[in-house]
């Protein structure tokens, strides 16, 4: 008797050897009953079209793409859904027959991971969203497809947190979101919810922002997880904030990958709680 070979994944970036997804997936597909594997791949700065290339044609069937290589992902798929032509980035490829399909499913993870994992609507909430990078560029749409009644858009370069804001202009009016660009210095005071989606955490800095934009009480939410979110969060939580990092953001945004690849949606909850118990070294 012969079995086929499980259906091989993985994600690829620079660095990858931090990364949760493998454990991710691998939960999902024990629990929704798929057979696939799901590795790293760690990928030179200027060798990721090479890297990917060669993972499809080994008989892959997706991956998922992080820093730095989510704005360089679009160019190279077939076909583009809404969500990552909107953020020009995509951090999810499906490896079709008749050609790649690109995604991204960062700004479902985050909005899902805000909403339902940590219980705080944004509808009609301040945000700041502080980054321009391919995380922030994922983020923008699915945030203000929640509604909220402003948004700012805060970078250390201002025309590139101007540049996204400018290709989010039209969507945000059909929410009716005040959507504005900022430089790091002076983006506003009191926020309800702040993400920080920039590359400060990587780089051991406490925060981009200083403490004012904080109302007391408000989420601070960062994308990294692991000690390099460590800075940010303990910062947060002595201005007064709710600290969070982004292991929520990675498990649901995972999801909405794992149903792109499998057509099936697994449940979250169990995985998140398996990751906070093997890896909570952001307390």
């Amino acid at each position: 008797m012969t079995h086929d070979a499980p259906d091989r994944y993985a994600v690829i970036g620079h660095p990858v050897a931090h990364s949760r997804s493998p454990f991710i997936h691998r939960e999902f597909a024990r629990a929704t009953g798929q057979a696939m594997t799901y590795t790293r791949l760690e990928c030179p700065i200027d060798g990721f079209e090479g890297v990917l290339r060669g993972f499809a044609a080994s008989g892959a069937r997706g991956c998922n793409v992080t820093l730095p290589f989510k704005f360089d992902t679009p160019r190279l798929a077939a076909r583009i859904s809404a969500r990552a032509a909107l953020a020009a980035a995509a951090n999810t490829l499906r490896f079709d027959a008749d050609g790649w399909l690109a995604d991204n499913t960062d700004g479902i993870g985050l909005v899902r991971d805000i909403e339902r994992n940590a219980g705080v609507g944004i509808g009609g909430r301040r945000v700041l969203l502080v980054g321009a990078g391919g995380g922030a560029a994922g983020a923008l749409g699915a945030l203000l497809a929640a509604a909220p009644c402003e948004l700012v858009v805060a970078n250390r370069t201002l025309e590139k947190a101007r540049e996204l804001v400018a290709r989010h202009r039209d969507f945000a009016q059909r929410f009716g979101v005040a959507l504005g660009a900022a430089s790091l210095s002076d983006c506003g005071e009191a926020f309800d919810i702040v993400v920080n989606a920039s590359a400060s955490s990587l780089q051991g800095a406490v925060s981009p922002v200083p403490p004012t934009v904080l109302r007391p009480g408000a989420l601070a939410l960062d994308m990294m997880y692991g000690p390099a979110a460590a800075p940010f969060l303990a910062w947060a939580r002595a201005q007064g904030a709710n600290a969070r990092d982004g292991l929520g953001m990675l498990v649901e945004q995972a999801s909405q990958a794992f149903a792109l690849w499998r057509g099936v949606v697994p449940d979250t909850a169990p995985v998140l709680a398996a990751l906070r118990e093997r890896w909570d070294d952001t307390a």
